[in-house]
């Protein structure tokens, strides 16, 4: 009988031992695959990185080498900067960097790239290269060099020592600050110093972009605690009893105040963030409860949005886009100054779509921007500006905006809105020169919220 069975169970076993080696083996081979893939793309991640920092150095080189009136070159230079610079971030990206730290070569590169591409985009004839721009391309010129010059160096232990990017993640998860693996104590060294070049002068129009906001703005004593609570108070209205107050960034100029109301019970919590400085002013809220199915729709959700600000004293805003997900839509307002749209002033309020409850707002730019402009006036009219726009859009409506400029400065525009080839349209036209400032294209519930 055992005979019998073992004749029958021992090619069923051998077959299926034979599969599952047959399997292990399939997926061994699958995940070498996959590795090896994954090695290749970091290789030729890396080696581009060092040909493309290699061609930046003789880029800025080449830029510099041309007489000072060559303003064409000059032009040509930077929008070439820019391009490798743009590219080197984009293979920094590839490599698996997540946790070494990579931040100072990262953000070098980023200010390279932006002060290309602001001083080209600029009429060159009439704005050509300052000396403290001179300066700064000099030290660029140097300073890329030496990156250039480390990578090199990198480059050829790579290739001379065979050595693996997947053993990188590996070393990198060790932290250790020398980890032993050429690669990673490479780039740390890299790192350390484009961490220690000296402060460059970058220009206003890029400077301005790594600005978080203008706290400076804020004035006034700190507000206390106790007066955030009741203004909490007041805004949720809840008894103050009810809020708890935890501050924030203390001792620097983001420091803030968070209130929070009913933490431990997730279908009421409510939190808000409020300005040390300046009064304590709001700069976001959110209700965190359950969303149900949409039955309000865009009219009414913005009714509710237009209503929710004026009642919290955000007065005069004007809502220019729209934004929805399948369960809540969120608008974007700016505020208005003697009838002129100002962009930098701006804020979102989200809307519950089950029952059209406002249960959230970001109010950060609105309030570290808000400030009384003294307005220019155009220096072309109307008309003059519509001469820019293309003769087939079709506007619909047209008003005065300050945009911030390619510059980093405000500048105001005709804002036109309209459409042509099957999609909306607002184009900012510059009310002093009459060029194209700005053009975004708009969803149709943009176009409903704007309107």
């Amino acid at each position: 009988m055992y005979s019998r069975l073992s004749s029958i169970m021992f090619p069923i076993v051998a077959v299926l031992l034979i599969g599952a080696v047959y399997w292990g083996y399939q997926e061994h081979q699958e995940k070498n695959s996959i590795l090896i893939k994954a090695e290749n793309q970091y290789q030729r991640a890396f080696h581009d990185l060092t040909f493309h920092v290699e061609k930046l150095h003789e880029q800025l080189g080449n830029t510099l080498a041309v007489n000072s009136t060559s303003n064409g070159y000059h032009r040509k230079g930077l929008v070439n900067v820019w391009r490798l610079t743009s590219q080197a971030q984009n293979e920094i990206s590839q490599l698996p960097l997540s946790y070494l730290p990579f931040t100072e070569a990262e953000d070098f590169l980023s200010h390279i790239s932006n002060f290309a591409y602001k001083t080209a985009v600029r009429d060159l004839t009439k704005q050509p290269l300052t000396d403290n721009e001179y300066k700064t391309l000099q030290t660029l010129y140097q300073k890329s060099n030496e990156i250039a010059k480390d990578l090199h160096r990198m480059q050829e232990d790579v290739i001379n020592d065979n050595l693996r990017w997947m053993d990188v993640e590996v070393a990198i998860a060790q932290d250790q600050q020398e980890s032993g693996n050429i690669i990673v104590d490479g780039l740390r060294n890299v790192n350390e110093k484009v961490g220690q070049y000296p402060e460059m002068d970058w220009g206003p129009s890029v400077t301005s972009l790594y600005e978080k906001n203008t706290i400076k703005m804020l004035s006034g004593e700190p507000a206390k605690p106790e007066e955030v609570r009741e203004k909490a108070a007041r805004f949720m209205q809840v008894d103050p009893s009810q809020i708890t107050i935890t501050e924030n960034g203390k001792g620097t100029k983001f420091s803030s105040y968070s209130a929070v109301a009913f933490p431990d019970d997730p279908s009421r919590k409510i939190q808000m963030d409020f300005t040390q400085r300046g009064g304590a002013q709001l700069i976001w809220f959110m209700k965190f409860r359950d969303l149900g199915a949409p039955k309000v729709s865009l009219e009414q959700a913005k009714a509710s949005a237009d209503k929710f600000l004026e009642e919290k004293g955000f007065k005069g805003m004007r809502a220019v886009s729209y934004d929805t997900n399948d369960v809540s839509g969120t608008f974007t307002y700016v505020s208005t100054q003697n009838g002129v749209l100002i962009y930098p002033e701006k804020l979102t309020v989200k809307v519950a779509l089950d029952n059209g409850e406002t249960v959230g707002l970001q109010a950060s730019e609105y309030v570290y921007e808000r400030h009384e402009r003294k307005m220019p006036s155009p220096i072309i009219g109307k008309a003059e500006a519509r001469k820019a726009l293309n003769p087939e859009l079709k506007v619909t409506k047209e008003q005065l905006a300050l945009i911030d400029g390619e510059m980093g400065e405000e500048v105001l525009c005709y804002e036109f809105t309209g459409s042509i080839n099957g999609s909306n349209y607002r184009i900012y036209i510059n009310s002093e020169t009459g060029l194209e400032e700005s053009i975004e294209e708009m969803t149709s519930e943009d176009r409903a919220a704007a309107s």
